[in-house]
């Protein structure tokens, strides 16, 4: 998978998410404490809604429309109405930049 520059680390608050687009897919990029990032499909697996404005806390994405629930760190579907987990991408930082393998 070729590896993408997707923004600065310093671009996402800690405990939030930033919303990429990269070709004809949306990802979700999570910065935990620190320097701790992550990736994900950017859509809930429920009804393909953002995920850019949902809450994130201890390691899990909730879903905007219908507070699904997610690991952000395996892509785990923790619930009901969620049921079909989340793609999940590497992602490093390196002097300031998050860079993210996407297929």
């Amino acid at each position: 998978m070729p590896e993408i520059d997707a923004c600065a680390l310093d671009d996402i608050d800690e405990e939030d998410l930033l919303r990429f687009d990269h070709g004809e897919r949306t990802y979700a990029i999570y910065r935990m404490e620190g320097e701790e990032v992550f990736c994900t499909d950017g859509l809930c697996t429920h009804e393909q809604v953002h995920l850019e404005d949902g809450l994130v806390m201890d390691y899990i994405v909730e879903c905007p429309r219908h507070n699904g629930r997610f690991d952000i760190r395996t892509g785990e579907a923790l619930g009901a109405p969620v049921c079909v987990n989340l793609g999940t991408y590497p992602a490093r930082v390196e002097s300031g930049r998050v860079f993210v393998e996407l297929p």
